[in-house]
């Protein structure tokens, strides 16, 4: 039953690779044809065909959790490190769009230092609140079935990061919101902003007043720079086998 369940996993793999091939312009190679991915997924095809030897599906699986929980765990500290989302372009979470006129229109009336200091603790907020994600993307990759493994092996280049914004996205906005809240709270972001906010929408001929509340949206803002770290992560394991090799994975290899 086992070896039936792979063998039809591996068939759908197989077929929606081939459509993705079809799909793309032939110059264009897929990055997961080659690398880490791709030779756990000819592994899983030997298993199919039992050419495999001594490497069960269950072993293959494993080895591609084991590569993912290293991948997370690595993003979720390094959002969850001092500067982790303040000082990285692509995390650092700025005013929200509606009030970025709020914020210009503050700092050409002095108040930049104020400006400031409230994304550097927006920011803070988002960093207290990654510590959380890793055991969350763990418990998703542990639940992984060997289906899952193989349509991400044989899946799209983000495919394991889009598995893992599926199942775990909704349990990270219930996990960061309290964190979120109470940090901003502790570093007086909320303060901040709604003393910023209502000085603004006092200021003469101001036609669209802005909503203070704040949570909901740098809790969506951490939760989206932390799948932004899970996709190079990603990458990193499509790419470059050797930076995310384990026992098992080795024993993976071995049998290309």
């Amino acid at each position: 039953m086992m070896m039936k369940n792979v063998l039809i996993a591996g068939l759908l793999a197989l077929t929606v690779t081939q459509v993705g091939f079809a799909q793309q312009d032939t110059t264009q190679p897929k990055s997961s044809g080659g690398g880490l991915f791709g030779r756990i997924l000819n592994a899983v095809t030997q298993q199919t065909t039992g050419t495999a030897g001594s490497l069960s599906s269950s072993e293959i699986a494993t080895g591609l959790k084991e590569a993912l929980a290293i991948g997370v765990r690595h993003g979720s500290t390094q959002a969850s490190a001092l500067n982790g989302y303040f000082k990285n372009p692509l995390l650092k979470i700025a005013f929200p769009p509606e009030a970025q006129k709020v914020a210009s229109t503050l700092r050409e009336i002095g108040l930049g230092k104020q400006v400031d200091q409230f994304e550097l603790s927006l920011n803070r907020a988002a960093e207290d609140a990654a510590k959380k994600a890793a055991p969350v993307f763990v418990k998703a990759i542990t639940s992984m079935s060997i289906q899952d493994a193989v349509g991400i092996l044989g899946g799209q280049d983000d495919a394991a990061t889009q598995y893992l914004r599926r199942t775990s996205g909704q349990q990270l906005v219930a996990e960061f919101t309290p964190i979120i809240d109470s940090t901003l709270n502790k570093n007086n972001a909320t303060k901040y902003y709604s003393s910023l906010v209502n000085t603004y929408n006092k200021i003469p001929f101001i036609a669209q007043k802005v909503d203070p509340n704040l949570t909901s949206y740098a809790t969506n803002k951490a939760v989206d720079g932390l799948f932004i770290l899970v996709a190079q992560e990603e990458k990193k394991i499509r790419e470059n086998p050797a930076a995310r090799v384990t026992d098992i994975l080795k024993k993976v290899f071995s049998k290309q």
